[in-house]
């Protein structure tokens, strides 16, 4: 499983995480070449995450049915041919143009290893599997730091994107060749009555919000303004940014690696895994407040905080298989990736927009400009944790109504309430009530 299952996906995901976080590193190149802006950069590199997040729904459907081996080879394909395109184009929209085929071809990377991991494993370790899978994947960032910049200096963006090209049509005949066919499900539902049993399901729109806002938000820093920032605003050189880059992606692996060992240990304790999302965000808010307030901190630790909740998708994919049976985990996981890259197509546009209202002084943004930016994103953010606290907020209520009332039914909101686990003090909403 290990060999033929799991580490050709991985293979797959690795490209896909590097060509997310590449233009961090490419786009002063880009930007002197071809006389990009931010508006225009930040769009170049948020129309992987739009067309990405466009092509969710059907690709579940697509993984459901055909399976991952069959979807993710031929999709590698396509994203090869965007990678050939972005090295020989020569103008702003051939790159547009290009930048979406490889959003396209990239687009069920995390879900086709998914959807085999949960195929192929037992349920009880597709969390740790699935922190596994993102933490080598991850790797793909660690790429687009320091060794991309080795490459560079030899071979230019151009020459670079042409060996992608290359490894990209490399893996796609791996998966083909090595990977195993699973078994086709019967079809018993049409498509529409599964996408309606995912959509209508309350424990999905209790955590998609806070995942997306979350999720979304850290890809988009890491992928374009985090370098901006470390240049515009912590006023670091070209070295020193990249070095920063190179930890942070580090943050990324190690980061998939911890919350998928930290969800599976919990899991065995009792704790379900929303507890520990819950943690991360707030942790992630801490961070982001951090660099926004320009704290006495060493902007390392929150850049790492944020690196790492880039890789939080181990917990909210692994939430998701214990809400759906394996047949739906393909249409669900869709369902939760249209909402992180819509989230994060909006976050990095709309920071490049953000950023244009104020002038460029001395060939950079002023420190406001980012702070309002990166601001806006976490309002959604502690709005969405709200949310996902909502019955939890109930259940104290009503304890402490209980308490002071001595009213075993008394209520505090009309929401409705949620089961607990008073043996180990952990808050579990009930699965039928939700």
């Amino acid at each position: 499983m290990i060999g033929c299952v799991f580490l050709p996906f991985v293979a797959g995901y690795y490209l896909s995480y590097l060509f997310r976080t590449i233009n961090t590193l490419i786009s002063g190149q880009l930007s002197a070449d071809l006389g990009l802006d931010a508006g225009n950069l930040g769009l170049l590199t948020s129309v992987y995450f739009l067309v990405f997040a466009g092509v969710q729904i059907p690709i579940g459907t697509l993984l459901d049915r055909f399976g991952p081996r069959r979807v993710q080879s031929a999709l590698l394909l396509v994203a090869g041919g965007g990678a050939a395109l972005f090295g020989a184009a020569n103008d702003f929209g051939e790159l547009l143009v290009a930048r979406a085929m490889i959003g396209i071809g990239v687009s069920a990377a995390a879900m086709s290893g998914l959807k085999a991991i949960v195929t192929w494993f037992p349920r009880e370790r597709v969390a740790l599997a699935n922190g596994y899978m993102i933490m080598l994947g991850a790797l793909g960032a660690v790429t687009a730091t320091t060794p991309t910049e080795w490459l560079l200096e030899c071979t230019g963006w151009r020459g670079l994107f042409g060996l992608l090209a290359l490894a990209t049509f490399a893996s796609a005949l791996l998966i083909f060749w090595a990977v195993p066919e699973a078994a086709r499900p019967q079809v018993t539902q049409s498509t529409a009555v599964k996408l309606r049993t995912i959509y209508t399901d309350r424990r999905f729109w209790r955590i998609a919000p806070l995942s997306a806002s979350c999720i979304g938000s850290a890809w988009s820093l890491q992928a374009l303004w985090a370098a901006s920032w470390l240049t515009n605003v912590e006023g670091l050189n070209r070295e020193s940014s990249i070095r920063q880059l190179f930890i942070m992606a580090l943050g990324i692996s190690a980061g998939a690696m911890l919350l998928g060992t930290l969800a599976d240990r919990l899991r065995r304790h009792g704790i379900r895994s929303e507890v520990l999302f819950a943690a991360v965000t707030v942790l992630f808010v801490g961070g982001e407040l951090a660099l926004i307030l320009r704290l006495p901190l060493p902007s390392l630790l929150p850049w790492l905080i944020i690196s790492i909740v880039g890789s939080a998708t181990v917990v909210s994919y692994a939430l998701l298989a214990e809400y759906f049976p394996r047949e739906l985990t393909g249409r669900a996981n869709a369902g939760l990736n249209v909402l992180h890259f819509g989230w994060c197509f909006i976050v990095q546009y709309g920071t490049g927009l953000i950023l244009d209202q104020w002038a460029v002084q001395d060939g950079r943004y002023p420190t406001i400009a980012y702070q309002v930016a990166f601001a806006c994103a976490v309002g959604v953010q502690v709005l969405a944790l709200g949310w996902f606290m909502i019955p939890w907020i109930c259940l104290l209520g009503r304890r402490i109504a209980k308490f002071f009332l001595g009213d075993p039914e008394a209520k505090t909101c009309p929401v409705e309430g949620s089961a607990t686990s008073a043996e180990d003090g952990v808050l579990e909403p009930d699965d039928e009530e939700w």
